[in-house]
Formats: structure tokens, sequence, C-alpha cells
């Protein structure tokens, strides 16, 4: 396997599959019981007369029905029933000749192996993983990939276990996703973890179904179902988050508040209410931005005095 990386993800190349899937073609199952019923009942009836016939004819009679009972219950082993969410690979003297995917009685050559392989859909949740991010900060994340088998002979023959390869790529791409993007930017025009959710999982999706493709399993979906900073480092990034917050309110307040200060000396003006020269409008622009920017109550002064 080779991986060629470009910017911060990577294309994996896996081999190309020596086997892929071709249906079987099978005996529909019930005649075909109905016909070997009657030849295993014709075989029992032949050995039977036989056996109360004396001389050669007899002795013939009962070697042929016992030959077609004994052929009888040997067809008879070619029956195979496929549930539904499930298929059969038939494989005869180590050679694959296809797969069973109709769901049913049918039937194939009785000395065929029959390999039940679930077409189902699965979800396979990973562990929390302590992995560092493109910063080095340690994090701890977890994902589910919910996949299926597509190509049941590439499930079966190109690698040792399919389900168990499937767990171990899902970790690889988690941790190797985890390593190529920050947790955060800090407001930085570029994809993070914590808030690029939907790029993230679809990136992710991406190279799981690149490292799994190889063994027959389509991926349908996946999620990031943990993702927070390690524990050692988690109150000083809430810090510096809860820090970042209160610098954003308190933009967001002083702007307001020169706003209204500013809505405040125009009307002002406007209305002609009162002359304010510049030193009181400074002592004026002063007292509302305390009052409108402080985090406590003011207590106000009454001037009892002359205007000023």
């Amino acid at each position: 396997m080779t991986t060629t990386r470009t910017g911060t993800t990577s294309a994996v190349d896996m081999p190309t599959p020596h086997t892929r899937e071709r249906v079987v073609h099978a005996v529909r199952g019930f005649p075909m019981l109905g016909t070997l019923t009657l030849v295993v009942a014709a075989g029992t009836a032949l050995a039977i007369v036989g056996a109360n016939i004396w001389g050669a004819a007899g002795v013939a009679l009962f070697v042929a029905g016992v030959l077609l009972f004994l052929g009888g219950l040997v067809l008879l082993a070619g029956l195979t029933a496929v549930a539904p969410g499930e298929a059969r690979v038939v494989q005869i003297l180590g050679r694959y000749t296809g797969t069973l995917r109709a769901d049913g009685l049918q039937w194939v050559n009785p000395i065929a192996s029959r390999m039940r392989v679930s077409t189902r859909i699965r979800n396979h949740e990973t562990d929390v993983a302590k992995v560092n991010d493109a910063d080095g900060n340690p994090i701890e994340i977890a994902a589910v990939v919910v996949w299926q088998v597509q190509d049941t002979a590439q499930a079966l023959f190109e690698v040792d276990d399919f389900v168990e390869f499937v767990a171990i790529q899902t970790e690889t791409a988690v941790r190797h996703i985890a390593n190529s993007y920050p947790y955060d930017t800090h407001g930085a025009d570029a994809l993070s973890l914590r808030d690029n959710a939907e790029e993230i999982t679809e990136k992710l999706s991406t190279e799981v179904g690149a490292r799994v493709a190889s063994a027959g399993v389509t991926v349908i979906e996946s999620r990031i179902t943990h993702l927070a900073y390690a524990p050692e480092i988690a109150q000083a990034m809430l810090r510096r988050q809860q820090a970042g917050a209160v610098v954003a309110a308190r933009q967001r307040i002083v702007e307001g508040a020169v706003g209204m200060v500013e809505m405040a000396l125009g009307r002002l003006a406007e209305h002609d209410i009162v002359e304010l020269d510049e030193e009181r409008k400074a002592a004026m622009v002063s007292n509302l931005l305390v009052v409108l920017v402080g985090d406590r109550d003011t207590q106000p002064v009454v001037n009892a005095g002359s205007l000023y």
C-alpha cells in the first residue's frame, strides 16, 4: 500500500482486487426438492422389492435401489437456503464459482462449499483515541462508520477477516484525519475539527471508503461521535476559549456603546437641548461609556447646583 499526500489529505492506493463477485447459476430449490424426494422414495422401493426377489434380478433391483437412494441423498445435500440480507459464496474444490444472492431455497453442486456472508448494513464505532491534532495539541476523538458488504468475493478472498479489516482501517483513517487538521483555528479561515464537522466527516468517509474498497466494502456514512481536548490541556484550552468569548463580547459592547453615545450627542445637537463645549462633550462621553460598558451597576451622583 502506498499513500500519496496532497495538502492535508491523502489518497490511499490499495492493491487491485484479484477476485470479483459473479452470480452462480443455481437451480430452483423446491422443484429440485420434490424431484429428489421422489428419487429417494423410488430407490427405497426398488431396494425393498429387490430384497424380496430371489435370484440375479432381485440382486440387480436391490443394488439399483440402493444406488438410487444414496444418489438422491447426496444430491439433496446441494439444497441451500439463503435468508434475506445474506449471500452464499460457492466454492468447488478451492475454486470460486459464484455467489448466491437471491433469497429462498436453491440447489447447487452438492460437493461445493457454501460460505455465509452477511450483506446487511452494519456500523462500527471506534474507541476514544488520544492523538495530536495538526497543531500538536493532544485531543480525544472517536467516530462511527456505517458500512455494508458490496462484493462478497472480495470480502472473503482479498483479506483474512473483513470485519476486523474495516475496524483497523477505520481507526487508522480517524487518526490520520485528526493529525491533518487542528482542533480549532481560533477564527482563521481554515478547516478545523470543531467548526467544520460536515467537511471533516465527508473527508473521513472518503478516506475510509478508499481504504476498505479492496475488501469489497462500501462506506455509507461516517460521523465523529466524540471530540475534545485531552484532560491534561482541557482546562487551559477552556480558559483560552472563555477569554476569547469575553473579548468578543466586550468588543460588541464597546461597538454598541459608541453607537449609543454618538446617537445621544447627535440628538442633543439636533434638538438644541443643551450646548456643550468640547471639554464637556468629552466628560459626557466618558460618563456614558462608563455606564454602558461597565460590568457593574453605576452609582449616580446628582448635581443639585448649577447646570455644570
